[in-house]
């Protein structure tokens, strides 16, 4: 997926008004097509080669070929790239990427790169697109460990509350680095609950907010401790770094993604998360204020 945030002037049609191709050879992954959204200021894309228009009733409608790609990246301010599956699969580059990035940048476009994976901080990244070959800054990164400390922040999240973390390091990177305190994480990896009668467990009543994301150690004591501190803490936040239902861990299949976790945590709560993650509305009024 790629998302594009025009200009305000940016209106792009959704049907070819134009015969005559670009002039300039695009690399492959920019021969995109998606659906665009008048008045929005938003293009949405994939990297294929035609813009869908939208399918009436049952009636199959013929794709519209973008017939002047050259046109599309004039008027469009700020590129923003899904990287899992779009820039990279597992530790692999995807063809055309680099020749794409390239050229946006010729063009003085800015980029951001978009991530649901919150495994990582937003330094870990950058340590991996240097690893692929892509010279990219941290402030071009929006991971949704990132969006998890960013928007306990906007909301003042007092700092002598504590955040119970359902996932791994890259969340509780981005919550030090925005000064909050947190616990849980792959530490309770290993704690196990021996139900034994009359046993009760204990927990924070400090915890101000509950974070949810894709986690390799989920086990049955993070789901009771996070359950704990969102059912009996006053005002305590469910706060989920995304819903995805799967996620691209490595290049040889789907791997079930961090809405499993946190579907778990909702099933014994009952209450909605807050998402910060993409497509959230969250992360696009925090990009657009940038």
């Amino acid at each position: 997926m790629l998302l594009a945030r025009a200009s305000p002037t940016f209106l792009p049609s959704t049907s070819s008004s134009s015969t005559t191709p670009s002039s300039q050879t695009l690399p492959p992954s920019l021969s995109f097509g998606g659906r665009t959204q008048r008045g929005s200021g938003l293009a949405a894309a994939s990297p294929n080669c035609v813009v869908r228009r939208p399918v009436m009733a049952a009636a199959a409608v013929p794709a519209a070929k973008l017939e002047d790609a050259e046109a599309l990246i004039d008027s469009v301010e700020t590129f923003i790239f899904d990287c899992d599956g779009v820039i990279w699969k597992g530790d692999k580059l995807i063809d055309g990427v680099p020749a794409t990035l390239d050229l946006l940048r010729s063009k003085g476009k800015r980029l951001v790169f978009v991530t649901n994976n919150s495994t990582k901080s937003r330094k870990q990244y950058g340590k991996k697109f240097e690893t692929l070959g892509l010279s990219v800054n941290e402030e071009e990164i929006f991971a949704s460990s990132f969006a998890a400390a960013a928007y306990l922040q906007s909301i003042d999240f007092p700092k002598d509350k504590k955040v119970y973390v359902i996932g791994e390091e890259g969340i509780l990177k981005e919550l030090d680095l925005a000064g909050f305190q947190h616990l849980g994480g792959p530490t309770d990896g290993d704690k196990k609950i021996e139900l034994k009668p009359g046993f009760y467990m204990e927990h924070d009543k400090d915890v101000g907010a509950v974070v949810v994301g894709f986690d390799r150690y989920f086990n049955y004591y993070k789901v009771q401790y996070g359950t704990l501190c969102i059912r009996e803490n006053p005002g305590c936040l469910f706060i989920a770094t995304n819903r995805d239902a799967v996620t691209h861990l490595t290049d040889a299949q789907e791997w079930a993604g961090g809405g499993s976790m946190v579907g778990a945590v909702l099933g014994s709560t009952k209450q909605e998360p807050l998402v910060v993650g993409k497509p959230s509305t969250f992360m696009m009024d925090y990009l657009a204020k940038k």
